[in-house]
């Protein structure tokens, strides 16, 4: 299932190669070590220029989500219902994505998830997949 092509920037490259390639990329400060999404040219905590690109684990936890019962945009019409959701990744990331061929009423925010890729003809994309609720 498809939806919008993102907009690939200079700024942004590295995270959507790394999709390519099945692995979450996001860019890390070199002088204070905050990794951040989305990527930038300066560092929000130190302002400075220096980063570097790091590769995280391809899980996280369900942040939050909703269920799209009615299309944002005519041409998703079709797509309904689907999930959009946010999830927590390791050292402080959360990302939007999408949850496909889920039980919408079994998930649970606080919850696992593990992070799979949906490739088309240009591009790869962060998908969610529900492991289910924290124990």
């Amino acid at each position: 299932m498809d939806f919008f092509e993102p907009r690939i920037n200079a700024d942004n490259a590295p995270f959507w190669e790394g999709c390519k390639a099945h692995e979450l990329r996001f860019q890390r400060c070199k002088r204070c070590g905050k990794v951040r999404w989305p990527a930038a040219y300066l560092c929000p905590e130190c302002l400075s220029e220096d980063t570097e690109w790091v590769t995280l684990p391809n899980r996280g936890t369900l942040y939050s989500y909703v269920v799209m019962q009615k299309p944002f945009h005519p041409s998703l019409a079709e797509k309904v219902p689907y999930v959009i959701a946010e999830v927590d990744l390791a050292e402080g990331v959360r990302i939007t994505t999408n949850m496909f061929d889920c039980d919408v009423s079994a998930l649970k925010c606080g919850g696992e998830v593990a992070i799979d890729f949906l490739d088309s003809e240009t591009y790869s994309r962060p998908i969610a997949i529900w492991k289910g609720a924290s124990e």
